[in-house]
């Protein structure tokens, strides 16, 4: 018999926060290249969004998605991280690579 277990919320949040590091784009670049990696604004926290995604919550996301708040990494973005070899936080909520530059200054 097959049971479908569901997770606590905290327990959801604590296991991302868990797994969210710093990652050198560099090491991202074969996913980017796949199409995998997105973007989350400095202005969202990281965590809450991967929340977001794992639970497939589509207002939510279709709401970041609209404001320009989360997207894919474009190429201007990818090659000026190179630039910079910059380090970001992931967090992978798979299919996505959930990334963000909290050295971005957020518009206030």
């Amino acid at each position: 018999m097959h049971e479908n277990f569901e997770v606590e919320p905290d327990v959801l949040k604590a296991k991302i926060i868990s797994e969210t590091a710093r990652i050198h784009w560099l090491e991202l670049q074969k996913f980017y290249a796949a199409g995998s990696v997105v973007q989350v604004s400095a202005q969202l926290d990281l965590v809450d969004v991967a929340f977001a995604f794992s639970q497939d919550d589509k207002a939510a996301v279709q709401h970041w998605l609209h404001s320009g708040l989360v997207d894919r990494v474009n190429d201007t973005q990818a090659q000026l991280w190179v630039e910079q070899q910059a380090e970001l936080w992931a967090v992978v909520i798979s299919p996505w690579i959930l990334v963000q530059d909290k050295t971005a200054q957020a518009p206030h």
